[in-house]
């Protein structure tokens, strides 16, 4: 008697992936949040997450406007407000970008759920899937996820010392139009740029600029550093150059505490009539409490004296990091040397891979991100981001000798036993930036 066939049961750990959007396919963890749970561990130096460090923040004076707030205030800042956010704190906004030498109207500023809901609100409205979004390269990894999550084409542009190079800018809009594509807009971050840590200079701004009128482009000028320049005055943001071509977002979380989840997007008026729209199926308004504390900060606290202190504070942070990696990186390593902000962009020396060497150091008790986080197209092995604004200069010297004998191990293995990366398979817009040691 011959026995059945056997029946075959698949199982699967999802029972609703037939059931999602399209859309949803897409959408992946970040790679810094992936790193969360091994790098916060006490005996790891986390050299990966970009958390600002508000250890220099005057709690008292935060507590007691909060508690003047909730005893004066409390029945209306614990209320459903405006979906453009609240007037005052939209005119205190203009103030703040005035120093940047942006002339704004509060009525055409929106006020969202930190910087990155700006960002997904200005995708939403523009881009329909298959749309082409121009981006540095590299880029930052939640922008990346956010153009991914509308099913967006990412178009990396190369960058340079100064940033983004007009030329390529120009070649890449060429291209994609020429393949009968439509890019939407540029996206960029001009000042102390994440992850590679360099900022574009007035003329450099002013060039990226002249291409981006020539061909029609809208750029979105994404600026949470922009007030956190280490040397001179900021420069002028792109915005300022031009009131029509440019987006600009805008961000509490850096100058003064991530946790209120407040940023803005200033934007042409009937734009941020869009704007509104999408804020308001999002969610209803953005957090009032929130906005009205840091309102109240803002009139009741010495705010531009507290971003001195936190510049001092990254400055220090970001000397350490560059004593260390000069002390530290073996010989073909290089890294980009900020002016301000958060990040160094390293490239490694040839035959070296940051994702597969990214668990021998974290075995290592050091942590960084991997350069492919922070490229669309399965680039930047060679490179890695290291973020220097949240341990102290100590533990950052430190984080970069553990750092220093990954790279000396790795490569020694490399010379025993030879490497699989070819070394011509690297684009130019892989390293923005240079100091070789």
């Amino acid at each position: 008697m011959s026995l059945p066939e056997p029946v075959r049961r698949d199982t699967r750990l999802d029972n609703y992936v037939d059931r999602y959007a399209a859309r949803a396919h897409g959408m992946t963890a970040s790679a810094i949040r992936a790193l969360f749970a091994v790098a916060n561990r006490p005996e790891v130096v986390s050299l990966a997450g970009g958390m600002p460090n508000i250890a220099d923040l005057p709690l008292d004076a935060v507590g007691s406007v909060v508690h003047d707030l909730v005893v004066d205030n409390g029945r209306v800042a614990m209320q459903y407000g405006s979906g453009q956010g609240e007037p005052m704190l939209r005119e205190q906004i203009c103030d703040i970008m005035r120093l940047e030498g942006v002339v704004a109207h509060p009525d055409d500023i929106t006020v969202t759920v930190g910087s990155q809901q700006g960002l997904d609100l200005v995708t939403r409205i523009f881009c329909d899937p298959g749309d082409v979004v121009l981006c540095e390269a590299p880029s930052y990894v939640g922008a990346l996820g956010v153009f991914s999550s509308y099913q967006c084409d990412v178009v990396h542009v190369a960058m340079d010392e100064e940033g983004l190079d007009p030329q390529a800018l120009t070649e890449a809009i060429g291209a994609v139009r020429n393949a009968g594509k439509r890019v939407k807009f540029l996206y960029t971050i001009p000042n102390f740029h994440n992850p590679a840590g360099v900022t574009q200079s007035l003329e450099r701004r002013q060039q990226v600029l002249a291409v981006a009128k020539a061909a029609d482009l809208l750029v979105i000028e994404d600026n949470p550093y922009g007030l956190l320049g280490f040397d001179g005055e900021p420069i002028p943001a792109i915005r300022s150059l031009d009131a029509d071509t440019v987006v600009y977002l805008g961000s509490f979380s850096k100058t003064f505490a991530p946790g209120f989840r407040i940023g803005w997007v200033l934007a042409p008026h009937a734009v941020r009539e869009k704007l509104v729209l999408a804020q308001e199926s999002a969610t209803l308004c953005p957090p009032v409490f929130s906005q009205f504390a840091i309102s109240a900060y803002l009139a009741k606290h010495d705010w531009r004296s507290q971003i001195k202190i936190f510049k001092e504070m990254y400055r220090d942070r970001r000397d350490a990091m560059l004593a260390g990696l000069s002390d530290h990186m073996p010989a073909g390593t290089s890294w980009t040397v900020p002016e301000g902000g958060f990040f160094v962009w390293v490239t490694l020396p040839p035959g070296l891979d940051s994702q597969s060497m990214l668990p021998r150091a974290v075995t290592a008790r050091v942590a960084y991100v991997p350069g492919t986080a922070f490229y669309a197209d399965g680039f930047g092995s060679r490179h890695m981001r290291l973020s220097y604004c949240f341990p102290t200069p100590e533990r950052i010297i430190e984080g970069t000798r553990r750092l220093g004998e990954v790279l000396e191990y790795e490569m020694s293995v490399n010379e025993t036993f030879g490497t699989a990366i070819h070394q011509g398979s690297f684009k130019p817009y892989e390293a923005p930036g240079a100091n070789q040691t």
